[in-house]
């Protein structure tokens, strides 16, 4: 039984791979430009990738998208996406930091990586999600958010262009919530209100 209180977010982490730019401009594109809490993005791209995607998005969305900054402080309204070739980590403060430490389930940007210091960052307060990709990668952080009392939320795999990376999250834990890309942004949007 889920307890009457409101729960209160302070900032939702995604993972994505194959299918990303789609399943991205979707679920950004219907989020509203006072969007209450930080997102921080991974998406598996090529170690030369330029600052292509967030511009793209950010001509595409309401909310503001752009990509992370080295020691910039997360702050609401903002989707921030890890360059190239460097994993994205949120410190305690809320700042972003970078890494280029070895590649994580073959990658860097690595979803894991992000997950795994955003939930030892915010704890119960964050909301993470996997959407459609290849491989595992993203599963393990998702655990760790759901241990560390966040909440989680995967893409229905039936519902994914690759369906791996919710297939593997899913594998290891009860996602509380299993829903298909359209539904996402109203539930995200939902949830950071307080809504019940």
């Amino acid at each position: 039984m889920r307890k009457n209180r409101v729960r209160r977010f302070k900032a939702v982490v995604i993972g994505v791979s194959s299918g990303g730019v789609s399943a991205l401009k979707l679920l950004l594109g219907a989020l509203p430009v006072d969007f209450p809490v930080p997102i921080m993005v991974v998406t598996h791209i090529t170690p030369d990738s330029d600052d292509g995607l967030a511009v793209l998005l950010d001509t595409y969305c309401a909310i503001r998208v752009k990509e992370a900054d080295e020691q910039e402080t997360a702050t609401a309204g903002t989707v921030y996406l890890a360059p190239a070739n460097y994993h994205l980590l949120v410190e305690r403060s809320g700042n972003l930091s970078f890494s280029i430490d070895p590649p994580v389930n073959f990658a860097r940007p690595s979803v894991d990586v992000l997950f795994e210091s955003a939930a030892e960052a915010y704890r119960t307060e964050l909301i993470g999600v996997i959407l459609t990709g290849a491989g595992s990668d993203g599963s393990r952080g998702l655990l760790k958010i759901s241990n560390f009392g966040g909440l989680t939320i995967v893409q229905d795999p039936e519902d994914a262009e690759m369906d791996s990376m919710p297939r593997s999250a899913l594998q290891l834990l009860k996602a509380d919530h299993v829903v298909r890309l359209n539904e996402i942004s109203h539930l995200l949007t939902r949830l950071v209100s307080g809504k019940p």
